[in-house]
């Protein structure tokens, strides 16, 4: 039997679920469509579950697309403000972490949960385990004027509005793929080619060793690539290198660069080291290293780069022994031989051309009634909230016109 909405939503992710509430408060109806067994699984799983939904501090400057200007209209006129307003209408508790990046107290469910009550409140449907097997522009003159069908597993329904909400490719194992790329793509829109971003690296040089050994240890550290550098902790993994600073920086990574690390950005190492020497001299080199790092790390980074100095006191280092320690941790360079992909990647860099697109309503420019929203657009935010804070912004935009 076809089915005729209003709206019709593909994705029950942040961006599918948050439009479609909004829209729902118009008098819209709306039915969200996902092929899943559950509605909102990254945001289930994002932030350690705790879901980092926003941060204070949104600035245009902390999104990467191909056209930079974007993103400002949805997140000016739906701050974090607005979004941190409703989660305190619901209760939920939460707290700042670092630098404006704000988690659930609990549990991420809370924030899923908000929005599927938000949906309830105004009668949007939530339908799961619905495959989409076709989409289909209509040449309708209708009174109700239905511009989209949609062939579904479970039966058609035609729209007004059709939005995609797919998001991107990142972690398929919740399902995510690149569906939305696809709808664009048969509409005739452009899509940038995509990659991992979020993520973190693989190592198989000769550090690969040295991150194996080291696996499960943090430092805080400073690092750059392609003129651009964050400060924030480093994790070592069997694999590579992870942590904030290194998920980061893959935003702005590409194949074949080499990125740089400050292991140690709170201190200048050549003089640090010369007043130790003056005032410490009897202090191994190594125990000095590991008052600094870890025990582990001074041991595993002094075998692999000064074996020759394992045993040393700072009263026997040479100048040119502490400018050479100075510079290597300072100036840690390495080439990463890749990232861990989709697999695990947060996010996806690229993405339907947001020239195609409305940057007031994400509607299509060149096939009305057709929207796209969240991270299927080129717009990509920076860790720590951003890329909510886009999903809500942009869902927002799309729902006071759909």
């Amino acid at each position: 039997m076809l089915q005729k909405y209003d709206v019709v939503i593909m994705g029950a992710g942040a961006a599918g679920l948050m439009c479609a509430a909004e829209a729902g408060k118009r008098d819209r109806q709306v039915l969200v469509l996902d092929h899943a067994n559950k509605a909102g699984k990254k945001i289930l799983m994002s932030g350690g579950a705790r879901c980092n939904f926003t941060n204070y501090y949104v600035e245009p400057e902390r999104y990467l697309s191909h056209n930079p200007h974007f993103c400002k209209s949805a997140l000016s006129r739906y701050t974090q403000w607005d979004f941190i307003a409703l989660v305190d209408k619901h209760g939920i508790p939460y707290h700042e972490k670092k630098e404006g990046q704000l988690f659930c107290d609990h549990k991420a469910s809370d924030i899923l949960n908000m929005l599927l009550d938000e949906c309830a409140q105004v009668g949007a449907q939530v339908q799961l385990k619905t495959s989409i097997e076709q989409i289909e522009a209509l040449i309708s003159d209708d009174a109700a004027g239905m511009r989209y069908q949609v062939s579904t597993s479970s039966g058609k329904v035609q729209c007004q509005s059709l939005v995609v909400a797919t998001g991107g490719p990142s972690i398929p194992t919740l399902g995510a793929s690149g569906f939305g790329y696809d709808v664009a793509r048969q509409f005739g829109l452009k899509v940038y080619p995509t990659r991992a971003a979020l993520v973190p690296f693989v190592t198989t040089d000769h550090n690969k060793s040295l991150c194996e050994s080291l696996s499960g240890t943090s430092l805080a550290i400073s690092v750059s690539c392609n003129g651009q550098s964050f400060s924030d902790d480093l994790l070592f993994t069997h694999r590579g290198l992870s942590g904030p600073a290194m998920l980061q920086i893959s935003l702005y990574w590409n194949e074949g660069d080499e990125i740089q690390i400050n292991l140690l950005p709170s201190e200048n190492l050549e003089k640090l080291l010369r007043e130790q020497q003056h005032l410490r001299p009897k202090v191994s080199l190594k125990n000095w290293l590991a008052e600094h790092f870890t025990q582990k790390f001074a041991v595993l980074w002094l075998e692999q780069n000064h074996p020759a100095l394992m045993a040393y006191t700072l009263a026997q280092l040479s100048g040119a022994n502490m400018d050479m320690i100075a510079q290597q941790l300072h100036q840690w360079r390495l080439k990463p031989s890749g990232t861990e992909g989709y697999r695990t990647a947060e996010v996806a860099l690229g993405g339907v051309d947001t020239d195609e697109v409305s940057s007031k309503t994400m509607e299509v420019k060149s096939h009305p009634g057709l929207y796209f929203i969240g991270e299927v657009l080129d717009v990509t935010g920076h860790l720590g909230g951003f890329n909510f804070q886009w999903a809500w912004a942009s869902a927002v935009a799309a729902a006071g016109h759909v």
